[in-house]
């Protein structure tokens, strides 16, 4: 018999015949139908059926996909569900979810696959846990980051729904990785700094890396070393780079880049901010762009520049929440931004 699992918010249980209508008008939104592997308006036959198959086990059967409900544990509410396959004789697993729209946004998706996740590892056989997803379903990407999951592949043109063809995202967990994931640092560091980049340290700086889902907003560090190396022309001149490690309590956690202040190019321009993805929602980008606003001050700049490109899990809010306006200009389809120093 399956235990329903408790977390902060929410509590996770087995089906029962009433879910099946909301899980109908669930898979019938057209955000939450978006991307998935069904299509809307979802009949509450077919809502029905899966839930009349799911009450079939008291536990996960092993090579069949099981569902478990997600509810809102101060009042009951249904806003979701969990889906979940056993394979190889319950050695592996493989992980699917779906929150109704209107609960989109609070961490809810994040809180209910962690504490699935956390739940299958105590299961002394499991040796891996697996995802794939839509390569467009970026806020499912970031739930899947967020609990420790790894991007493992793309298999090309491999997933139909209806007449519509698309790729399909790998991601994967093994023991090892979550329980890496578990002891990576979560408090706010006591001490920042920006060293330089040497030859004993650059393997590591490099190993340093963003979640999958964020590549789209920010290069990798080699290929910021490689810009550093033959700058871009701007202006009829090439920019010169001025880059730095970021160190977080003595351990590399980081990069930061800047275009510096030149007679051809007299406004600073923040090129590069890469926060290792075992280090994010440490604080640790506010406290790199206070030492950057430092050094431009040094340099006597009245300014910073910055650019972003927009989408789910971007830099924007980061940027304007720290002052930075948007002057209206679009370079390289990437918005602009200026802070002002004085």
């Amino acid at each position: 018999m399956f235990e329903p699992l408790v977390s902060a918010r929410l509590r996770i249980r087995p089906v029962v015949a009433s879910d099946a209508a909301p899980l109908a008008e669930r898979r019938s939104e057209p955000s939450s139908a978006a991307m998935q592997s069904w299509t809307a308006p979802f009949p509450l036959s077919d809502a029905e059926a899966l839930v009349a198959g799911a009450m079939a086990h008291d536990e996960p059967p092993i090579d069949d996909w099981w569902m478990l409900t997600v509810e809102r544990l101060d009042d009951a509410t249904v806003i979701g569900d969990l889906a979940l396959r056993l394979s190889w004789g319950g050695r592996a697993a493989e992980i699917g979810y779906t929150l109704a729209f209107d609960a989109w946004g609070e961490g809810f998706a994040t809180e209910a696959v962690d504490a699935l996740v956390a739940h299958l590892w105590t299961r002394p056989d499991l040796t891996r846990i697996a995802a794939q997803l839509h390569p467009d379903n970026h806020r499912s990407a970031r739930v899947l980051e967020n609990v420790g999951f790894l991007h493992e592949g793309r298999t090309r043109l491999s997933f139909w729904v209806g007449e519509d063809n698309s790729d399909d995202l790998l991601y994967g967990m093994t023991r090892a990785d979550h329980d890496d994931w578990r002891g990576r640092p979560v408090d706010r560091p006591s001490e920042v700094r920006l060293v330089e980049v040497t030859p004993d340290n650059l393997r590591d700086v490099c190993r340093l890396v963003t979640h999958k889902s964020q590549e789209r907003f920010v290069g990798p560090n080699l290929s910021s070393f490689t810009a550093a190396q033959v700058p871009e022309i701007v202006d009829g001149a090439p920019v010169v780079p001025w880059y730095r490690a970021v160190e977080a309590d003595g351990e590399l956690v980081g990069f930061v880049m800047l275009a510096e202040i030149t007679a051809a190019h007299p406004e600073p321009y923040l090129w590069r901010l890469l926060i290792d993805r075992r280090h994010q929602r440490r604080r640790i980008g506010d406290a790199v762009l206070d030492l950057v606003i430092e050094q431009c001050r040094a340099w006597q700049a009245p300014s910073i520049l910055v650019s972003w490109v927009d989408g789910v899990g971007g830099p924007r809010p980061f940027y304007e929440r720290r002052g930075f306006v948007p002057t209206g200009d679009i370079v390289d389809g990437e918005i602009e931004a200026r802070l002002m120093l004085a």
